[in-house]
Order: structure tokens, then C-alpha cells, then sequence
């Protein structure tokens, strides 16, 4: 009787046990996600100790990638061929690889050695595949052409894909970075000053842009003109929107205007066409949808609506005419 009992109390605690198992996992869980220090604490801990902070960032950076090292040697060598000939097309390759973001010195070697890489590489490996697959023939020639020709322009691909989304993620940060460097021009800090605190508060939001202003902040430090800077900017981002207000920065530095109605008519402007874009891209919407309806809605639609109608034409009234 007592074993009966004891049974059954346990029988009770075990959805007990179960629950509180749970709960401490999610306890567990949530402390894990939660262990990392908020904003607040982390610009506390950089106030009372900037120099283990800085030297912690500098370690970082000075880290070596291994895949890096490798690429920085062995591409100059097999970007000789496509070195630019012209000081116009070297810059030009520059600034695209600067808006997707490569500002190395060796960036400029390493995507021509690579895209030579993947020229060789593709008549060599996928030729002799192609050949040992399908024998020798023309066709065989031809698409290894092909593939020789996908993987040489494989990496301006990827560069063109890199710097596009880099371009679309400062175009949606603009407006809201303008209005925080008019509020802090309005509350009486200068440019560069404005310009430091934005790179400071949106470093974890809007990545991109916070970092072209870091680099701007920097080469400021370093004694650069802050026309140069600023034109530098717009540049080397490709944006248009960052050129004008480069422009505009410039003109109201230079003829002593009002810094911070630049900056708010600047962002009202960029707020206005980005409502356009919007407004642009919902009208195109009923004319892209008229692909996916004729090619996959309205067959299903025709078949469910004529479907019945047709199976008894075919049943009833096809044999009474033939009657």
C-alpha cells in the first residue's frame, strides 16, 4: 500500500521535474544570449580604459589570414598580364574595387590574378574534364571556351555584386545619419566632430556607412584638407547621393554657410527620393505580376474552372453526338 503511494506521488512530481527542467534551460539559454555587455557598458569600459581597448582592436587587425598571405603572393605573378596599361584604367579599377570595399594595396593584384587564375584554370581543368568525358570534338572546344569564360569574369561578378549591396546599404543609411549630424551640429559640435559621433553610434546598425566615416575621420586626423576628405567620400563610395552631399559639405564650408540646414535639406531631399523609389517600384508591381499569373496562376485557375465542365462534355455529350 505504502509502494502504491510512494508510486503514485512520483508519478506526480515527474511533469514537476519536466517544467523545472525546462525552465532552467530556458533560464540557461536566455542568460547565455544576454551575456554580452549593452552599449552602455561597453563606452564605460572604453572611458576608463582606452588603451587596453585600443590595443585589443589593434591586435585584432594585425592578425594574420593565412588564405590572405597566400593570395598576396601568389597573384602578382599571374596578374602581370592584365596590369592595366594606362593610369586612367588603373584608376578605374581602383575606384570599383573601392566601392565593394577592397582598399588594399595588393586588392588591385589580387582580383587580376585571380580572374587570370580562373581563365587557366578553366580551359585546364575543365577542359580535360569536358575531354575526357565527351572526347575531343568541337563542341567540346566550345564549352570549355565557355567555362573558361564564366570564371574569368567570375570575380567582377562578385565585385559588382559586393559593391552594388554596399551602395544600397549607405543609400538606406543616409538619411538617418544626416539627421543625427544635424543634431549634432545643432548642439554645437563641428563637422568633424559630427562626423566621429556618427561613426561612433551607428557602427552597429549601419556598418558601411559609419565606416567610410571612421576612414574620413582619420584622414582628417591626419592633417588631409577637408575638401579633399570629403571628395575622397563620395568617390570612392559611388554613390551619388554621398557626392552631393560632398558637394554640398564643400560649398557651405567654403562661403561660410549654414552647416546644419545643408545637412537637414540634404536629408529631406534623400527621405523625398527615396519615397519616390518606393513609389516606383509599387507601380512597377502589377506589370512584373503579369509573368507569374499567365505563366502559373491562371493555367491552375482555367483547369479548376473548365476542368468538371470539360470531363462531362466528354462523358455525356460527346457520346450522344456520336450517337
Amino acid at each position: 500500500m505504502l509502494l502504491a503511494a510512494g508510486l503514485v506521488n512520483f508519478e506526480s512530481l515527474i511533469p514537476l521535474a519536466m517544467f523545472g527542467m525546462v525552465a532552467a534551460l530556458a533560464w540557461w539559454a536566455l542568460e547565455m544570449l544576454a551575456a554580452g555587455k549593452n552599449r552602455t557598458a561597453e563606452r564605460l569600459d572604453e572611458l576608463k580604459s582606452p588603451r587596453k581597448r585600443r590595443e585589443a582592436l589593434e591586435s585584432a587587425l594585425k592578425k594574420p589570414d593565412p588564405f590572405v598571405q597566400i593570395l598576396e603572393k601568389a597573384t602578382p605573378a599571374l596578374a602581370k598580364p592584365l596590369q592595366p596599361t594606362n593610369e586612367a584604367e588603373l584608376s578605374k579599377l581602383r575606384l570599383r574595387l573601392s566601392a565593394a570595399g577592397f582598399r588594399g594595396e595588393t586588392a588591385g593584384s589580387i582580383y587580376l590574378g585571380l580572374k587570370f587564375a580562373g581563365l587557366v584554370g578553366g580551359f585546364l581543368l575543365g577542359g580535360g574534364t569536358l575531354a575526357t568525358l565527351r572526347g575531343a570534338s568541337l563542341h567540346t572546344l566550345e564549352m570549355t571556351v565557355g567555362l573558361a569564360a564564366i570564371f574569368f569574369y567570375l570575380p567582377a561578378f562578385v565585385v559588382d555584386f559586393l559593391g552594388s549591396r554596399r551602395k544600397q546599404a549607405i543609400f538606406l543609411a543616409l538619411p538617418d545619419a544626416l539627421d543625427l549630424m544635424v543634431v549634432c551640429v545643432e548642439a554645437g559640435l563641428g563637422l568633424d566632430q559630427a562626423m566621429r559621433r556618427v561613426a561612433e553610434e551607428m557602427k552597429r546598425t549601419y556598418r558601411v556607412l559609419a565606416g567610410e566615416f571612421a576612414l574620413s575621420n582619420f584622414q582628417l586626423q591626419m592633417g588631409r584638407p577637408r575638401a579633399e576628405v570629403l571628395h575622397e567620400l563620395g568617390a570612392r563610395t559611388g554613390v551619388s547621393d554621398l557626392r552631393a552631399l560632398a558637394a554640398v559639405l564643400i560649398q557651405a564650408d567654403k562661403f561660410g554657410g549654414s552647416v546644419a540646414q545643408a545637412l537637414r535639406t540634404q536629408s529631406d531631399s534623400m527621405r523625398i527620393r527615396r519615397r519616390q523609389l518606393a513609389e516606383e517600384k509599387a507601380a512597377k508591381t502589377a506589370v512584373k505580376l503579369i509573368f507569374p499569373l499567365v505563366l502559373f496562376i491562371f493555367p491552375g485557375i482555367f483547369v479548376v474552372l473548365v476542368g468538371p465542365a470539360a470531363i462531362t462534355m466528354v462523358r455525356q455529350m460527346f457520346p450522344l453526338m456520336g450517337g
